[in-house]
């Protein structure tokens, strides 16, 4: 395993980002490396650098903190949506299981912010887009409505009750929501993606009549390059807006990956409920699923992706957790998350190609 090989990889080609950091944790130690440059004026990056995990929020934060509230018997998976937010876009029978596996009918995606509403009242308006249960369709807004919940369960703000349920019991010093100080990488030059999608209708269609928008155009640093996170809800979201690093994210890794080292935090039989398949292949609750190869070995591995450019994986079995963070955005041509992620994988694992049974993203 080299994390130096991968950070090589990830940094190749044309379409490789400004910069990089991986890592790989397991019960033989902890490597890691980085390489590139953290922002346009080509400062580098190092291990210490803070990334913006953006997707990666909905395990990093979301997903871990109904973990621990579900141990400690606060909720379950299989409660109804509207025991804790009533009057949302879901279906009455919906329940945290739907949304965590995506198969609660919700829109993918939606500019909250362009709605002159209070984004929360606009979100609840939203008709649904499927049928609840008619199949998966990966949503930012199903997370929004998580990140609600863990507020309204715990009484404080989403970020203060992912800090006492995740990253303080964890020492995850460096893990949160931003603004955040340097060190930390660049994600991209304004809303460049966002104002894309808005003007283009692709990949999702725009309700709202609205296309007119303050739109930033500056280098974001330090600050969520999520739109609905950043202008619709100050920069803390259930789905997007975490910030941390590669040290951070292996220690919470490996401590899902073990989680009978850690009692305290969680309880086994509520970790394999979250980390079993549901009805879709390659899809637990939050986490996506795939086999990989580990010294030869078959493992199981959840992971996920973050359209930053960032990733987070753990393999149970093999007691091993695994990071990427890059800012893919600053390159000349940007390549897919997915993409980085593969060619991070054989020299993160010993060289071994993993058998793709997971899901992708952009």
């Amino acid at each position: 395993m080299s994390a130096v090989r991968a950070v090589d990889a990830v940094l190749t080609g044309r379409s490789a980002p400004g910069g990089a950091v991986v890592g790989i944790a397991s019960p033989s130690g902890r490597d890691v490396a980085a390489g590139g440059r953290a922002d346009i004026a080509g400062t580098p990056i190092t291990t210490d650098t803070a990334f913006d995990v953006a997707s990666v929020t909905k395990v990093a934060a979301t997903t871990t903190a109904l973990l621990r509230l579900v141990s400690r018997g606060d909720l379950r998976f299989d409660d109804l949506v509207s025991r804790y937010l009533p009057g949302t876009a879901c279906a009455p029978p919906t329940t945290l299981r739907h949304l965590l596996q995506h198969r609660a009918g919700l829109w993918e995606w939606q500019p909250l912010y362009l709605d002159a509403r209070d984004p929360v009242t606009a979100m609840d308006a939203l008709p649904l887009r499927y049928a609840l249960d008619e199949g998966r369709h990966y949503s930012d807004l199903g997370f929004l409505l998580l990140g609600r919940i863990v507020a309204a369960v715990t009484g404080l703000p989403l970020d203060a009750a992912v800090r006492e349920l995740v990253t303080a019991p964890l020492g995850l010093d460096r893990t949160g929501y931003g603004p955040v100080a340097s060190p930390v990488a660049s994600t991209a030059l304004g809303d460049i993606a966002e104002r894309r999608m808005v003007a283009t209708g692709e990949p999702y269609p725009i309700l709202t009549s609205r296309r007119h928008f303050a739109w930033r155009e500056e280098e974001i640093t330090g600050r969520a390059n999520d739109g609905n996170c950043f202008h619709a809800f100050d920069g803390i979201a259930g789905h997007a807006g975490l910030f941390s690093t590669v040290d951070d994210l292996l220690t919470l890794g490996t401590a899902l990956a073990a989680p009978d080292e850690h009692p305290d935090l969680w309880h086994p039989e509520v970790v394999a409920d979250l980390f079993r398949d549901g009805p879709d292949p390659g899809q637990a609750l939050g986490w996506r699923s795939e086999t990989v190869r580990v010294d030869g070995r078959a493992h199981r591995m959840l992971w996920h992706p973050g359209f930053t450019g960032c990733a987070l994986a753990l393999i149970p079995g093999a007691a091993t957790a695994a990071v990427l963070l890059s800012n893919r955005l600053l390159a000349a041509e940007p390549t897919t998350t997915d993409a980085l992620w593969r060619s991070a994988l054989p020299a993160l694992l010993g060289d071994q190609t993993p058998r793709d049974e997971g899901m992708r993203t952009p």
